[in-house]
Formats: C-alpha cells, structure tokens, sequence
C-alpha cells in the first residue's frame, strides 16, 4: 500500500487499483482487505490524506483467475467489467488504458520495494544481488518440494541454493525438470 501511495503520488495518480487473481481470494480478504482498511481508518489512504490536502484513494479488486491477466492490457480489460484478453498495442496503457485514461501499471512486487529504496537509496537495494545481478526477487518453489513456499533471494542466485531454501526434491527424489517461470517458458531438464 505504501508502494503504491508513493508511486501515485510521483505521477500525479488519485486513484489505484490493487489487482488479485480470484485464486488469491483468501490472501485479498485476510491480509489487502484489512491492510487497506488499516491505513484508511488512520487517513493514511483516502481524501485529504494526514491533512495534505493529497487524495489518493486504493481500490481492491478480485479478478476471475485467469493466468492471461498478468498481461497488463489484459489486466485493464478485467478490471473494466471485460472479458480478460489483451489489446492490440499501440495504443500502449500510458497513452490510453483504464477507461481510456493514460495507466501505469506495476507488479506489487515492484511497488513493494518503492519504500525501502527511499529509505536506504538505490545503491543499497543494487548490492542486495549477486555478481553483476541488482536487487532482490521473490520466486515461488511448488510442486514436489519439501517446503513449497516464496522466497525472496538476491538475483544471482543459483538454482541449487533456491532448491535446497525449499528444502530440496520430496522424499530425496532426482530432480526431473523445472518450469522456471510461467506456462509460456519451456521446461528445462533436471539435469541442464
């Protein structure tokens, strides 16, 4: 929320739309929800925010749960009462996006990072990575691993030290394959 409120505030935004899959049901009721609600009761949020004369207000939406609405016109498309399907581009959202009004749209994982950056400055956040690599990622580790879960890791790192994070292969099983991004990336062998 907060990555969201400075992100707003930087482009001249009043408004902003905090986007969950219909997967994430769960995750928006217990924790946005009551987040939000949190900083709305303490005009954190809202019209006037602290007496700034400043209003940006955040809405929560809970899509349908389709994998294409990570496509940012996609994503617009949902949000707009649409079916979920991607737009023909240009004109790009920063031209013409929600209900054809210019849009920036950003990851929440980018937008959580807005406010330790601010805090620490962007050299901080650049060494945080590995190597030549800046900053940190979150990656998701499912399927038949012993501890499941997201993990936040500097870019960098190896595969082999996020797999053994998570706790390694089920039951000491042989690494087949892993699909390191979403259903459009290929599938790599256990071996490669």
């Amino acid at each position: 929320i907060e990555g969201m409120l400075i992100a707003s505030y930087a482009i001249g935004a009043s408004i902003g739309y905090n986007y969950l899959r219909g997967e994430f049901i769960d995750e928006q009721r217990r924790v946005f929800a009551n987040a939000l609600d949190d900083a709305y009761s303490h005009n954190l949020v809202g019209n006037n925010i602290l007496s700034s004369n400043i209003s940006i207000n955040i809405h929560s939406l809970l899509g349908a749960g389709a994998y294409i609405v990570g496509e940012e016109t996609a994503m617009l498309e949902s949000i707009e009462g649409k079916r979920g399907m991607p737009r023909t581009k240009p004109p790009f959202p920063a031209v013409k996006g929600l209900y054809g009004k210019p849009t920036i749209i950003n990851n929440t994982e980018t937008l959580s990072s807005i406010p330790k950056i601010m805090s620490n400055n962007d050299d901080w956040y650049k060494n945080l990575g590995i190597d030549d690599s800046e900053g940190v990622k979150i990656f998701c580790m499912s399927g038949h691993v012993n501890k499941p879960g997201n993990y936040e890791i500097p870019l960098g790192t190896e595969f082999k030290d996020l797999l053994e994070m998570a706790g390694g292969v089920k039951d000491g099983n042989k690494l087949k394959a892993v699909i390191p991004g979403g259903s459009s990336v290929p599938v790599v062998k256990g071996d490669d």
